[in-house]
């Protein structure tokens, strides 16, 4: 199965920065995309106009005095779809032979590495166009290529106190550049995109796209410079609001307080420490995410010295009396224990909530405290079965392929996939991967 396409927004500030085309920039571009094409990657790149398409509405303006704002994006858009034109030049051999300009649908024989999208219709910028792109072809991270290394909280030109902004919410950042897109507004994602990202609950990444050995990094999952711009803060206080019902001082675990759900949560712990004994038979094992320590108690049961890591508070504080000693409170990126201290470390479902740029160094820290092996059971793209039965969770920041996974843990030089030995349920209803450490 494919990855989903990653969506590149060029800035048409890095095509044509004063008036001429960069052809430097286009050079590394190519470079950069055809190393990542070659390694299994697909690409969407959208075009934008940049500041030549201010000055050809400014020339309009000039000339005849008043031009509407429809006529004003008109003149941007087409400007660049000759911008679209250049990339798609650059990239005949490998990209779509046609060029996205409508985006109220998609290409259904895309079948090429690239396929290259330019401005639509007015009433917003080739962010919106780059939004729809991603919500056609399943993508859910955005890089959007500009000549900023960052988003401030004011523009850094007029105040020299403005504050870089590492990451913001799409609720925070509407606050930052409002709810209305007019001809030639410059703000590092307009306010229609913005709307629209906020909505489908999409991870963009604002970045200066001249930095490429910076790009890589978002690209390899690994720490970055620019401003991520997501659905959620993904922190303990928000895994704080999923044991919280009641007044202000009373908790308790909503998902699990009825006597079925209870039920029905102990069930699904023993069944998971049923396989993980049958197949695996660790004498230690931790439980990174372990939530109120369910699972913990459920291999204890069944004679495995069993311990777990939460990042909230709030959720030890609620597990059963007889296991909160073998819980800690913790961060998956920096887990509070030795090099090969258990002889199983396991996540269920916590990896999809990370961001990517933290995804690489959690799973390397999982890797760093076992001794034998590893087991992640991640939410991948191919569990289906979440679809029909609830709604979209737009804390799911990192919802990736089977395939993405695989290649990620493959590369991988201490651990090595299990392809057998360990049941698995078919890949509609979840994604097991078990490794073994070297």
């Amino acid at each position: 199965m494919k990855e989903a396409p990653i969506v590149i927004s060029v800035g048409g500030s890095l095509i044509v920065p004063n008036g001429d085309v960069d052809t430097q920039f286009l050079s590394q571009l190519n470079t950069f995309i055809r190393k990542h094409v070659a390694q299994g990657k697909r690409f969407i790149l959208v075009a934008g106009g940049g500041s030549i398409a201010r000055i050809y509405r400014d020339a309009g303006k000039n000339i005849i005095g008043r031009v509407t704002n429809d006529d004003l994006d008109w003149l941007a858009i087409h400007l660049t779809r000759v911008n679209a034109h250049l990339l798609r030049t650059i990239f005949q051999d490998i990209a779509h032979p046609r060029i996205i300009q409508y985006y109220n649908r998609k290409f259904d024989a895309w079948k090429e590495p690239i396929i290259i999208g330019a401005g639509w219709k007015p009433g917003w910028s080739t962010d919106y166009c780059a939004v729809m792109a991603a919500q056609h072809y399943k993508a859910n991270l955005i890089i959007n290529l500009s000549n900023i290394n960052w988003v401030y909280d004011r523009d850094p030109k007029k105040y020299r106190d403005a504050k870089i902004i590492k990451k913001i919410t799409w609720e925070e950042f509407e606050h930052l550049v409002g709810k209305k897109w007019t001809p030639g507004l410059n703000v590092p994602f307009d306010p229609i995109a913005t709307q629209r990202s906020k909505k489908l609950g999409l991870t963009v990444v604002v970045t200066n796209g001249s930095d490429f050995a910076n790009t890589e990094k978002i690209l390899n999952g690994e720490e970055f410079r620019g401003t991520i711009i997501m659905p959620y803060r993904i922190d303990a206080s928000f895994y704080d609001r999923d044991y919280y019902t009641g007044k202000k001082g009373e908790h308790k675990i909503a998902t699990v307080e009825s006597r079925f759900g209870r039920w029905f949560h102990g069930l699904a712990n023993l069944y998971r420490a049923l396989l993980i004994k049958l197949f695996l038979n660790p004498k230690t094992c931790l439980d990174v995410g372990c939530g109120t320590g369910g699972l913990v108690k459920a291999l204890r049961r069944l004679g495995i010295e069993a311990y777990g890591v939460e990042l909230s508070a709030i959720a030890i504080s609620l597990a059963n009396k007889t296991i909160q000693p073998y819980l800690k409170q913790g961060n998956i990126s920096r887990l509070p224990y030795h090099d090969n201290q258990f002889d199983l470390v396991l996540t269920f479902d916590v990896m999809e909530h990370l961001e990517r740029s933290k995804i690489r160094q959690a799973l390397n820290e999982t890797f760093r405290v076992t001794r034998r092996f590893i087991y992640h059971k991640i939410y991948t793209t191919e569990n289906s079965w979440i679809n029909l039965l609830h709604g979209r969770d737009f804390s799911h920041l990192s919802v990736l392929s089977q395939t993405y996974w695989k290649k990620l843990f493959m590369e991988h030089p201490g651990v090595v996939l299990q392809r057998k030995g360990f049941f698995k349920l078919p890949s509609f209803f979840e994604s097991v991967f078990v490794l073994r450490k070297k």
